[in-house]
């Protein structure tokens, strides 16, 4: 069996393996296709846009992750998305990638696609395409084409947020047909590139539809947009002159108000323990840890040097009430947040008289929320509400109490309770997964299913209905039950076999990969890149100056 730091090493190098495989897209042929057009990447195109020095916060990069093996793969679902600084001020980026199936669009393509775009919309952060794709892949067309969250929403997202004011720039740098070709002309400002193509239908679909025999360059190229159609409102030679067009051009939009919450950002201050978080939680989650030293490594240090945080800047709320979720206020990179976390230690709580003569306390297991634990987290969150604080979950969950005790205590009544606050919630939400996810108390933690406006996952994560284990057992008896009806007794080794197959599926869909492919999570981070991430995720919360009012409708007491 690995150390704790073995395993941890050995996950961090396999998600920098991961993330190089996934740079290349379609594979280096693809690449050297593309450079062979005179063209960049779509990664090119991000790093040539950005401003120079600045990072780039790539969002989804799993997607599509192991899934389409019968098409051939599609890497980071065909798109690469992300935030980066352009002219001084964040931007969402959305480039299609030409090496994956020439930038034709998977079903995964469109769901991150709007994701992307979800994200600006709730942020009101401004977004560039950079617009190089084939159209639909054709051949999954059932499964992109025609529902709510399929290809059509992209355009629908397109026009909603042009009418909100959110800044929209487009660059056609290759290929833009059929459906797509609506995108970039629905922008503000449309910037193409000489030998790109923009068309509903194509020179052969053309030919095949009313018999016109037209070449792409009479049909849809540039100069015709720039000159005769009057669809383009700037034609440039190639990519880098298209690129520096849209730098110029964002340089000119107007900055908008900030977040209340941004408006009392203080002088940021590194945290008060500078102790790798990987030292703090085991990959494995089978050691207990005291969720505040994992605090103190992400939140600000407190500027007056106080000792009741730790050093930290952290208050804790109700410190010795439900102490199996621990709430407080600090500050993350000068911004005020507040914070739920799992605590993952054993406590031994206090319990009220009159119960079992002489016993005035009791043992409650780390990383379960019970009923006054869900109380306290879902009075902090209206006190975050009230403040006008952003929310930070620190998810580690196990799920919440169950059993005799838990049922009389109304564990159902109160955790509805901390739901509905999540739910009702108008201030920016922002999750970490740091380990288990498990069952309602994956939702009890803003789980995606309540739309945070980011949500993140360590390479430890692990989330599902319940634990593998409890899984295997659960659908190996289902499954034994079956067998038995039909009239098969299955012996020890076949007992085995079918337990080993169960567990190893379930255990494969717990990977934070399965959940990044599919969108569940908007990437997965490394605990050393925690901090800097939600700093920047804060930043670009805080482009949104607007808060709904806070209603709450039936609230369970």
């Amino acid at each position: 069996m690995t150390t704790t730091s073995s395993a941890w090493q050995e996950a961090l190098e396999r998600l920098q393996s991961d993330r190089r495989n996934l740079d290349l897209g379609g594979g280096s042929s693809a690449i050297q296709r593309q450079h062979d057009k005179g063209r960049m990447t779509a990664r090119e195109r991000v790093a040539a846009l950005i401003d120079p020095g600045s990072s780039f916060d790539e969002l989804m990069a799993f997607a599509g992750y192991q899934m389409y093996r019968e098409a051939g793969g599609c890497p980071s679902g065909g798109v690469v998305t992300g935030v980066g600084t352009v002219a001084g001020r964040p931007w969402m980026l959305i480039a299609n990638d030409a090496t994956v199936k020439a930038g034709a669009f998977f079903p995964v393509t469109a769901k991150k696609v709007i994701r992307a775009q979800t994200i600006a919309q709730e942020n009101r952060l401004g977004v560039m395409y950079l617009v190089d794709s084939a159209g639909v892949y054709l051949p999954m067309q059932d499964e992109i084409f025609p529902d709510q969250d399929d290809f059509g929403r992209v355009f629908y997202l397109n026009a909603r947020m042009s009418a909100a004011g959110i800044p929209q720039l487009s660059a056609i740098m290759g290929n833009c047909v059929a459906g797509g070709a609506y995108l970039p002309v629905m922008c503000d400002t449309l910037v193409m590139t000489e030998g790109s193509g923009l068309y509903l239908a194509g020179p052969a679909l053309v030919k095949a539809a009313i018999g016109q025999v037209v070449d792409s360059e009479d049909l849809g190229g540039a100069s015709m947009h720039a000159e005769i159609a009057g669809t383009v409102d700037y034609k440039e030679s190639d990519d880098a002159a298209a690129l520096r067009r849209l730098r110029k051009l964002a340089g000119l939009y107007a900055s908008g108000d900030l977040a209340g919450f941004a408006r009392r950002c203080a002088e940021p201050l590194p945290p008060a323990k500078a102790r790798p978080l990987t030292d703090v939680a085991s990959f494995e989650g089978v050691a207990q840890y005291d969720v505040r030293d994992l605090i103190a490594g992400l939140v600000d240090a407190d500027p007056e040097g106080s000792s009741e945080g730790g050093g930290s800047s952290f208050q804790e709320f109700k410190a010795d009430y439900g102490q199996t979720v621990v709430c407080g206020f600090a500050r993350l990179g000068g911004f005020p947040v507040a914070l739920v976390a799992n605590q993952r230690t054993v406590i031994k709580k206090k319990i009220k008289a009159g119960g079992v003569p002489g016993l005035n306390t009791r043992i409650e297991v780390g990383g379960v929320i019970y009923g006054d634990s869900a109380d306290k987290a879902a009075r902090f969150v209206l006190e975050a509400n009230q403040a006008g604080v952003p929310l930070v979950f620190l998810s580690d969950v196990t799920g919440f109490m169950v059993g005799r005790d838990s049922e009389h205590e109304g564990i159902i009544r109160r955790g509805a309770k901390l739901v509905n606050a999540i739910s009702n919630s108008v201030v920016p939400r922002l999750t970490v997964i740091t380990g288990g996810s498990f069952g309602a108390g994956h939702y009890a933690m803003n789980g995606k299913a309540f739309a945070p406006r980011f949500i993140f996952a360590w390479p430890s994560a692990r989330y599902a209905v319940m634990s593998g284990n409890a899984a295997a057992k659960t659908l190996m008896d289902i499954q034994l039950a079956a067998l038995k009806r039909s009239g098969h007794e299955p012996d020890d080794q076949e007992l085995k076999r079918l337990y080993d197959e169960v567990k190893d599926k379930y255990d494969s869909e717990l990977d934070p990969r399965y959940a990044a492919a599919r969108l569940w999570v908007d990437e997965i981070i490394a605990p050393g890149e925690t901090r800097d991430r939600l700093i920047r995720a804060l930043e670009v919360c805080a482009q949104n100056s607007r808060q709904e009012e806070l209603k709450l409708g039936v609230f369970q007491v």
